[in-house]
């Protein structure tokens, strides 16, 4: 918007000076002269002195104020007008025979120095902000002004001692056709110099650009005063001399705002944006967790020991897995779109969010209320997506936990609140409820967790982690068709650690990657010694992470454990959840570049997410594994029997294999059997057990 208000102000003033040109022209009238001499001296000693305070405001604006901040630009134009103001003052006590200089400077040698004057003007402007400016150094400021008034000293001694062999500009009959012609050309380089500054910022536009420009047109149509003025004396003259003021006053405007306020207005925006950002996140836009202290600390100061607030951070379950099937940009986009939703009923209550970075986001609530109160506020945010949310052309169902803290209860500085609250609300994830109150003995389970996270990481270097596997059974022949890997963790003082316990862990971490390739590997190995040792041979099930999954290079990875062990690809089956397809362009990829390698999959827990049947059918899948909570209440819950019975109808219309997974009783077998599943697995058949048991009891050579 600013640029267009110069742009309109820099056509207004060359609208302005083609009209005056042509007014002047069409109403020129060569008679008039001052006749008098002391209102003519009057009037061209005032025209005189503006434009010397014009020039020495140029100069110290470029050279004394703001000296930190030197650039070409500014030292030029400033060493160019200082220059210029020495000319044009020594032109005008000549002009109107001041005492000193009556007899030292002829008419014609005060011309000539008016001339020099304006050609500094016109070249000087076109050299110095034709090009781009730059920074100079300190010391650079010494010799220019070294330079600058040796050169204008020099050319001053040439005046005084050699003005006699000068071309004359002015004799008994007015001015000559020479110097007509000299301020036509001067006027040519100032429109020159314009529309190099135009060409230049062509594309930006500056304002103090276009400033400058407006000078360059008032400096041409000076000139063009000057070409037109027969005598000295003439009101043309004086005119121009007018024009030319106003022309330096538009460059010191535009130089001023091009190398002094707009740098300075850029570093105070810059200043500002650094402020913003370092109180505000990135993304969503919401005060961050500085903010949040700082609010908080303030309102404990305000309101002292009457202030009793609570914090509530609230954490999306499972964030993490959107975030890797569906990338990290299409997450960052459904996070916006969920803090929008939450921040719209903070507003609606009154109440500020802040985030905390990620997928947390906290809310103040600055008022003492009640226990169950703070609850029922909660409860209004976690409510705000029973209702799922919809990005591109799918939905995308979230839940939310929650842990809250109490002033002064639950800490005494607004840094202990926060983060008492964001321990409760790990706790509650951890717990898989949905709104929990700080507690100090969930201090010591965060930290519990972060020696797990350690231990796990040497477990693995130490080889305390094993595999027990649980056979797959054919349901109507009773034979062992398969078997699962599942981990286990032999604690050096813990003893046995099950998977629910460091597998959340191990996600949260990454580990899990790492763990992951570990099983694949150890379950790949043993399957190979037992095809060598002559036993029959069957396909070992290996569950896949999120983290595994969404490696790009999770085939290769595949490929490179299966020829180091030798191992074919058939007996190796990868179980994937529905949760892993949430991103379906980059599920079907990987998922087609895993059968290519010759491998099984299957999807584990099936019946607990969001599949589309129409995109299930064009998954390469070879198996759906029905979910242990509907196998569990099958007898007692009809609609757990319908899902079962639909499910097991649907993979044979499919071409899937069906395994129910939780079989424990006789009932539950039969119930199967009459679904028609192909396999069962469960404590009906076995528990998992250790390798050698399992060679044991389920092999058969």
């Amino acid at each position: 918007m600013l640029n267009n208000v110069e742009e309109r102000k820099t056509v207004r003033t060359g609208t302005t000076a083609v009209f005056a040109v042509l007014l002047i022209h069409m109403f020129r009238d060569s008679a008039y002269r001052f006749q008098g001499w002391n209102e003519f001296a009057s009037l061209y000693l005032l025209a005189g002195v503006a434009s010397a305070s014009i020039g020495f405001s140029i100069f110290t604006q470029g050279w004394i104020y703001f000296s930190s901040q030197l650039s070409r630009q500014r030292l030029y134009t400033g060493m160019l007008f200082l220059s210029m103001l020495v000319f044009d003052l020594l032109h005008m006590m000549g002009a109107v025979g001041f005492p000193l200089f009556w007899n030292t400077l002829s008419l014609n040698e005060s011309l000539w120095l008016l001339v020099l004057s304006k050609i500094l003007a016109s070249g000087g402007i076109l050299l110095i902000f034709g090009f781009r400016d730059g920074a100079v150094d300190r010391r650079f400021k010494t010799v220019l002004l070294a330079a600058g008034v040796t050169i204008t000293v020099s050319v001053l001694t040439l005046f005084f001692s050699g003005g006699q062999e000068l071309p004359v500009l002015s004799d008994e009959n007015g001015l000559t056709p020479m110097k007509s012609g000299i301020d036509i050309g001067i006027m040519a380089v100032f429109l020159v110099a314009a529309a190099t500054i135009l060409y230049k910022g062509r594309i930006e536009k500056p304002p103090a650009l276009l400033i400058i420009v407006r000078g360059l047109l008032f400096f041409a149509v000076g000139q063009f005063l000057f070409a037109e003025s027969s005598y000295v004396t003439d009101s043309y003259h004086l005119l121009g001399l007018a024009f030319g003021c106003i022309g330096s006053y538009f460059v010191l405007r535009g130089s001023y705002r091009l190398t002094i306020q707009d740098p300075l207005e850029e570093r105070r925006q810059a200043e500002a944006q650094i402020s913003y950002l370092a109180y505000h996140d990135d993304l969503t836009g919401l005060p961050n967790l500085r903010k949040l202290v700082q609010r908080l600390e303030d309102l404990l100061q305000s309101d002292g020991p009457e202030a009793e607030p609570a914090v509530i951070v609230l954490n999306f379950n499972r964030f993490k897995m959107i975030n890797e099937s569906l990338g990290r940009h299409a997450g960052d986009r459904i996070l916006k779109l969920a803090s929008e939703r939450i921040t719209r009923e903070a507003a609606d209550k009154g109440e500020e969010v802040f985030s905390m970075g990620g997928d947390e986001f906290a809310i103040i609530l600055p008022d003492k209320l009640e226990l169950e109160e703070i609850r029922s506020r909660i409860g209004r945010y976690i409510d705000l997506f029973q209702e799922p949310l919809a990005f591109g052309t799918r939905e995308y169902h979230l839940s939310l936990s929650a842990g809250f803290a109490v002033y002064p209860e639950d800490g005494l500085t607004a840094d202990r609140l926060v983060q008492n609250a964001d321990t409760a609300v790990h706790d509650a994830k951890g717990q898989q409820s949905s709104i929990q109150r700080y507690l100090p003995s969930m201090q010591q389970k965060a930290q519990n967790r972060l020696v797990l996270e350690s231990e796990m990481r040497r477990g693995l270097e130490r080889n305390e982690f094993f595999l027990e596997y649980q056979p797959l059974v054919h349901l109507d022949s009773g034979q062992t068709v398969g078997m699962e890997a599942l981990v286990r963790w032999n604690h050096p003082e813990r003893g046995i650690v099950y998977p629910g316990e460091f597998i959340p862990v191990a996600e949260e971490s990454g580990f899990i990657v790492q763990l992951g390739e570990w099983v694949l590997r150890q379950a790949c190995k043993q399957n190979k010694q037992w095809q060598k040792a002559g036993y029959r041979p069957i396909c070992v099930s290996v569950n896949l992470s999120m983290g595994q999954f969404i490696q790009t290079n999770l085939p290769d990875r595949v490929e490179a454990v299966l020829n180091e062990i030798g191992l074919e690809p058939k007996y190796v089956e990868l179980e994937i959840t529905e949760s892993m397809t949430l991103d379906k362009e980059a599920a079907l990829g990987q998922l087609h570049s895993l059968k290519r390698l010759g491998v099984n999959i299957s999807i584990d827990d099936f019946g607990t997410g969001y599949s589309s049947l129409h995109y299930l059918k064009n998954l390469p899948i070879d198996r759906l594994k029905i979910d242990r909570a509907f196998i569990n209440e099958v007898l007692q819950d009809n609609n757990n029997a319908a899902i079962v019975s639909t499910i097991a109808t649907m993979a044979h219309h499919l071409k899937l294999k069906v395994t129910a997974e939780g079989v424990e009783t006789e009932d539950q077998l039969s119930f199967l059997r009459k679904q028609q599943c192909h396999e069962g697995q469960g404590y009906y058949f076995s528990r998992p057990v250790r390798a050698l048991d399992f060679e044991r009891t389920f092999l058969v050579c």
